[in-house]
């Protein structure tokens, strides 16, 4: 983890950059190969969304799913629902998808977020709406460049389609985002990936939710937070795989 310094240094940096986004914002971040995370700002907790897609594509292709290469594609790269939902599917009943996808979670070194099975919200997923701290997301992809199994999902993470190249893809990181409404219609934005700094490698989780309520100021808001990581890359601390 970052030290004391170093840390507070980064809270100060972060609590200035956030009073000039208009958004309620958090950044999670996890050196590679380690299990706890450090943490910015205030939002810290949304559901997953589409960043749920990398953990389930991982347990189906481990699985050894009918099409699930090609359905892990499609649902990683182009965040694709329909490939998500089929994904699903291929692994038995809603209880069943939700426990393999959890043991990949857990096997990623978050011991705590339990995988939501049932259809909480009727037009999204089940496995969407999973509540995902932005640390036990960071701490998982911490493990990703460390599990022979998830490295065809790691690849996919780094050909993402170019709509979706914002927040950590804009400087070369392979990326999940997870977008979609509220209740009441405002939009929580999220991403994760995988950054290189002068110390390794970081893993790093980024939310926003917008004051206007849009999809593209929340985009907006992970840019920036970007932009300042890149910024502070010298503060920011990294790590490796084991062995």
């Amino acid at each position: 983890m970052a030290s004391p310094a170093s840390a507070d240094s980064l809270q100060a940096g972060f609590a200035q950059l956030a009073n000039t986004i208009p958004a309620n914002v958090g950044i999670a971040y996890a050196p590679v190969g380690q299990n706890s995370a450090g943490t910015l700002g205030n939002l810290q907790n949304g559901v997953a969304w589409s960043t749920i897609k990398v953990p389930l594509a991982i347990a189906a292709i481990h699985a050894n799913r009918p099409n699930a290469q090609d359905l892990a594609a499609r649902a990683v790269t182009a965040s694709d629902n329909d490939a998500a939902e089929q994904l699903w599917s291929s692994l038995g009943p809603a209880p069943q998808a939700a426990q393999q996808v959890q043991a990949v979670l857990r096997a990623g070194g978050d011991t705590g977020t339990a995988v939501e099975s049932r259809r909480l919200r009727p037009e999204f997923s089940a496995f969407g709406q999973t509540q995902w701290p932005l640390a036990r997301q960071a701490v998982f992809a911490a493990h990703l460049p460390c599990m022979a199994a998830a490295a065809p999902v790691v690849g996919l993470m780094r050909n993402t389609v170019p709509n979706q190249r914002w927040g950590l893809a804009t400087i070369g990181a392979p990326t999940k985002g997870g977008w979609g409404p509220g209740p009441g219609g405002g939009y929580l934005v999220r991403q994760f990936g995988i950054v290189g700094t002068p110390a390794g490698s970081l893993a790093v989780a980024l939310a926003a939710e917008p004051k206007d309520g849009s999809f593209d100021s929340g985009v907006a808001a992970l840019n920036q937070m970007t932009q300042w990581l890149s910024a502070n890359a010298a503060q920011l601390p990294g790590g490796r795989c084991s062995g």
